[in-house]
């Protein structure tokens, strides 16, 4: 049997395959709701057979956004905008699943595609960021007010909210984005968190934000739920965030409710030295899974069929998460069960392409 396609059951939900789809911003929503754009783009990774169909980046917080066109599950008003999509998924055979995020530092910024680049003014409709310390992502960033300990409170109790709010509006799954330079990552590395208080300064401290967040999100979903925890395994620079540090925090996060680390790199500093390749973050996966012992998802430039499958295979991961690929080809499931010889069953309307 193809490992690439075999079921994977975390708590009370089992995914068809172990193929998920990784969390990729639109920048379509229009204040935090997602639309028909959204229905169609992650349904049709569903239709073309990913196990997991996990959404964009979506704030747990209206500051939390990384741009002003994100989605959001801030307001009760945002699940029924939700549950179009997240039925659609699950009937074509795909898992829904929600990244929950705060962009801290990184927020009201122009979408990728914008003429424009940098932060987004009060006057075009953003604000002012918040973060561990009052510190910029890059010159051309907004400026963040340093949170304290009651902004630190609200944030944890905003996760949770959204947490309910989004298996109220069918997300079977719910990841805790704590990677790529957002606020629970800034917390974590010692290059963006220049605090002295308990939430600054030693590993424990630094990482306490992302435990009471993770057991937050756990308490809020109750035990059938599986809560996955994304993190950047290295900043990449001397000095920042470590793979060591990240198999501590491994550790962490599943003695207080996580059931898979989804292992990526990267995102805390403007400029790092990264030796992108195919599978470039997958040896960290690896460190993170064997030396904590703790289920994780592989991620970053995993392209071919016989890629994913010696992956899985060889014990780096239990489950890989694809973005740009799926967005070039949304059958690459298909594709990948044809050249590996599983037996899979395609949509009835498709049949006969297969």
């Amino acid at each position: 049997m193809s490992a690439l396609f075999s079921p994977l059951t975390l708590r009370s939900v089992t995914l068809p395959n172990r193929i998920a789809v990784s969390p990729m911003c639109q920048y379509s929503a229009r204040d935090g709701f997602p639309d028909e754009w959204h229905l169609v783009h992650l349904g049709s990774r569903a239709v073309g057979g990913a196990g997991l169909v996990l959404s964009e980046a979506t704030a747990v917080q209206a500051v939390g956004r990384i741009s002003p066109a994100d989605t959001g599950l801030w307001d009760d008003a945002h699940i029924e905008a939700w549950r179009p999509i997240t039925a659609f998924i699950r009937a074509h055979g795909a898992v829904p699943g929600v990244q929950l995020a705060h962009a801290g530092r990184k927020a009201s910024t122009h979408p990728p595609f914008a003429p424009e680049h940098g932060g987004v003014s009060d006057e075009e409709g953003g604000w002012t960021p918040v973060a561990p310390s009052a510190v910029p992502f890059s010159e051309t960033y907004r400026v963040p007010t340093e949170l304290d300990e009651a902004g630190i409170a609200q944030v944890v109790a905003d996760f949770a909210a959204a947490a309910r709010r989004a298996v109220a509006a069918g997300f079977d799954v719910v990841e805790v984005h704590a990677a790529h330079g957002y606020l629970l990552h800034e917390f974590l590395s010692p290059l963006s968190n220049q605090r002295t208080d308990g939430y600054g300064g030693s590993l424990a401290n630094r990482t306490r934000i992302a435990r009471e967040v993770t057991a937050a999100v756990r308490e809020a979903v109750g035990e059938d739920v599986p809560v996955l925890v994304r993190i950047s395994a290295t900043d990449w620079v001397d000095g920042g965030w470590t793979a060591e540090d990240s198999v501590a925090l491994a550790r962490d996060l599943t003695a207080v409710g996580a059931d898979l680390i989804d292992v990526s790199t990267g995102g805390n500093v403007p400029k790092a030295d990264i030796p992108v390749g195919p599978g470039y973050q997958v040896p960290f996966a690896k460190t993170v899974r064997q030396k904590a012992d703790v289920p994780v998802g592989a991620v970053g430039m995993i392209t071919e069929a016989r890629q994913a499958e010696e992956i899985l295979a060889d014990g780096s991961a239990d489950l890989v998460l694809l973005a740009r690929e799926l967005l070039r080809d949304p059958y690459w499931p298909w594709h990948a069960a044809k050249e590996l010889g599983a037996r899979v069953t395609p949509p009835k309307q498709y049949a006969r392409a297969f």
